[in-house]
């Protein structure tokens, strides 16, 4: 095949980046950290492994940003201490070896926490239990717990907590960060009508509720140097509630992607179960929305381990794409349809039961030294 051809393979600028392809890895949340949050050896060849199959950059699973309120899993990795950054500089390394660069998903996990070695409360913007269940693949059984509603100097505290951890991802040699605002999680939490109860300037209109993670944003584009790329993943959906939309319709995604660009975000990652599908019950995707109203480069994510699938979605405006179960399944997928090759199906029994921790059927033997 001539990738000159394919959109796939154009090269896209992102911050001092220049991506030869539009393929990204996706962040995906394995719980094979040490039970105090540091990356493991097994970690670093696992990433590596997605540089050297042709990704032209890889988002790592959320990553506790404190030692507080903010992990979600156990053996979940941190950037919380010292400890973390040393650990994390070798999966930073194994990466740029490949010629990739890679951001840190900074992820506070808010409500949803299920695992947290550092305390059993969990923080929240209103006390409102989340729906759902927790997730058996990663640890948890029965119902989340109730958080407490988080007062102002939290508030503070979340903002200064992420602010700090990109600072130690700076000192771990990523290229840039993602700030997770979507799927759930504590920023999320604060977007969402029903999970947020607040009467302050955080809760109520949608500008107001999409102030925090404006304002995480701001704080770390302003304390991270310049060239370093600072991104959001947004979503509308839920890891405990996959139906949830936006109750304003396209007029909140015009506030929310029109704030979060202002914010300084350097892209905005949308991601949906299926992000080739209308935002709302018909009209744009949210890709297109992304597009419409930010201005900056969109990120897409979901359902897109079809080639042709990824193509349409560049072409209704995603400047990139990310995969998940399509990289699980194939390491190498950017190789694989850049040379006609045929993709493997993604086997979830296989990949991610009982649990959704790294195996070692998915890691690479260390290359030969004369390799």
């Amino acid at each position: 095949m001539n990738t000159s051809d394919d959109s796939l393979f154009d090269s896209v600028d992102l911050g001092d980046e220049t991506l030869p392809n539009r393929v990204g890895l996706a962040p995906m949340t394995r719980t094979s950290a040490t039970a105090d949050g540091r990356a493991t050896t097994e970690m670093a060849r696992y990433y590596a492994k997605f540089a050297r199959g042709g990704f032209s950059f890889l988002i790592t699973e959320g990553t506790y940003p404190d030692e507080a309120y903010g992990q979600g899993y156990d053996d979940q990795p941190g950037i919380a201490n010292d400890d973390h950054v040393e650990a994390w500089r070798r999966v930073t390394d194994a990466v740029h070896d490949e010629g990739a660069p890679i951001f840190a998903q900074l992820m506070h996990a808010g409500a949803l926490s299920q695992g947290n070695r550092y305390t059993d409360e969990r923080l929240a913007p209103s006390a409102v239990r989340p729906k759902g269940e927790q997730l058996e693949m990663y640890g948890g059984r029965g119902e989340f717990p109730e958080p407490r509603a988080a007062t102002a100097d939290d508030i503070g505290d979340v903002i200064e907590n992420f602010v700090a951890a990109a600072e130690r991802a700076v000192d771990a040699n990523f290229d840039g960060v993602e700030v997770h605002g979507a799927n759930g999680y504590l920023l999320d939490q604060f977007l969402t009508t029903y999970t947020n109860e607040r009467d302050d300037e955080y809760g109520g209109d949608v500008e107001n509720r999409i102030r925090l993670t404006a304002e995480v944003l701001e704080a770390v584009r302003a304390a991270t140097p310049d060239g370093f790329v600072v991104g959001v993943r947004i979503s509308q959906s839920k890891v405990n509630d996959p139906d949830y939309r936006w109750p304003g319709g396209e007029d909140d995604a015009a506030v929310i992607f029109e704030r979060l660009t202002d914010a300084g975000a350097d892209y905005l990652h949308v991601t949906e179960e299926d992000v080739t599908t209308p935002a709302f019950e018909s009209g744009p995707t949210l890709t297109e929305l992304a597009d419409r109203y930010g201005d900056v480069p969109v990120i897409a994510n979901g359902a897109l381990e079809d080639p042709d699938a990824a193509r349409a979605t560049v072409d209704e405006g995603a400047d990139l794409i990310t995969l998940a179960k399509g990289a699980l399944a194939n390491p190498d997928w950017p190789q694989r349809v850049a040379e006609d090759r045929p993709l493997e199906d993604f086997d979830f029994q296989r990949i991610l039961q009982p649990d959704a921790t790294i195996d070692e059927s998915e890691v690479p033997e260390p290359a030969d030294a004369d390799d």
